[in-house]
């Protein structure tokens, strides 16, 4: 079997907390009404793709993103521990103004980048990645040969792009990271390969609702 594992990567739908840029890290937030709209998008644009199963976080934001591809396709999905947010700690359910005002000295080596800087109770950039690039190297293994599909968080995506790109923990982002976004690499002995970023032409049609956001 060839070694290669296709990645379809997606990071969960929009959740209340993202549109109020709260930081939510482990904390179990559900999607909102447009973050379930952007998942119910997803099957249909991910149909022809050739998908041999779903593995997700286990945070409910990515789980019901998951949930919504895997049914309609008729998929098996697991749930993957390792692919969860970074945990900011004592950050977490605050918004970026209230983190600069109450610790601005994490806010300011967060915003740095710092990689090993790590939020009390949280995690550094650099246990982050370590952590969610050991489960996509498990996955991949797992299923040699195969295209999955992993739905995920920001932070892991981002973590993943620099991994492929070969790009810096402490240098600044340049690229997004769209809720229900589509993003595809390979994975090989040699490590991942980007092939596409961003693809969110299947949520053109869905439009917000400011009365739930």
């Amino acid at each position: 079997m060839s070694a290669l594992t296709r990645l379809v990567v997606i990071r969960h739908g929009e959740t209340a907390w993202n549109a109020a840029g709260r930081m939510q890290g482990h904390q179990d937030i559900p999607l909102n009404a447009l973050g379930l709209r952007q998942a119910a998008a997803l099957a249909g644009a991910l149909a022809g793709e050739g998908l041999h199963r779903v593995v997700a976080s286990d945070l409910q934001r990515a789980w019901q993103t998951a949930q919504a591809l895997a049914g309609p396709l008729g998929l098996p999905l697991q749930a993957e521990p390792g692919l969860r947010e970074r945990c900011f700690g004592l950050l977490e359910g605050h918004t970026h103004a209230e983190i600069e005002a109450r610790w601005p000295v994490q806010a300011r080596r967060w915003r740095e980048r710092d990689p090993h800087f790590a939020p009390e109770g949280g995690e550094s950039l650099v246990s982050f990645q370590a952590r969610c690039l050991a489960a996509v190297d498990r996955l991949a293994a797992a299923h040699a040969g195969e295209t999955i599909a992993l739905v995920c968080h920001g932070g892991v995506l981002d973590g993943l792009y620099r991994a492929a790109t070969h790009v810096a923990l402490d240098h600044p982002r340049s690229w997004p990271l769209g809720n229900a976004s589509i993003n595809r690499l390979l994975h090989t002995a040699q490590g991942l390969a980007l092939v596409g970023w961003n693809d969110s032409a299947h949520l053109d049609g869905v439009a917000a609702d400011d009365s739930t956001a």
